[in-house]
């Protein structure tokens, strides 16, 4: 097995599980959630459900087609969900105690556009930076 059929079936791990806890506990995600945000319990939902959805489009072994387009919507996805991230890191620094600190938050703000290009990668539709296998 390859490294990127592993780091495919780990992204669609971590975003199944996500998705999962985005529908059955809602809470803490709707804490994070910004001011501006409309429907915020919606979005939680649905969001989950993008999650799951994305999840199950990259594991599934019949179409290229729609393995590359799970990998760009989880990749919106995590480019979407950036402000809350963001509004957690101000939040939460904020506080009396420091909350969760830099320790926490500077590798989850690292983390972010790597999730991206992973769900690119391990989808097939780029191979930056590396050498194409044509």
């Amino acid at each position: 097995m390859n490294f990127r059929i592993i780091l495919l079936w780990l992204l669609a791990v971590f975003y199944a599980i996500a998705g999962y806890a985005h529908i059955a506990s809602p809470d803490g995600f709707l804490a994070i959630m910004p001011d501006w945000v409309p429907y915020p319990g919606a979005v939680v939902f649905w969001t989950g459900v993008a999650e799951l959805l994305g999840a199950a489009g990259l594991v599934q072994p019949w179409r290229p087609q729609l393995r590359k387009a799970a990998g760009i919507g989880l990749a919106l996805y995590a480019l979407c969900v950036w402000p809350a991230n963001i509004n957690h890191f101000a939040m939460d620094l904020a506080r009396d105690d420091g909350g969760m600190g830099l320790i926490y938050h500077v590798p989850r703000m690292i983390a972010q556009p790597i999730i991206i290009w992973l769900a690119l990668w391990v989808s097939g539709t780029t191979n930056w930076p590396f050498r194409s296998q044509k």
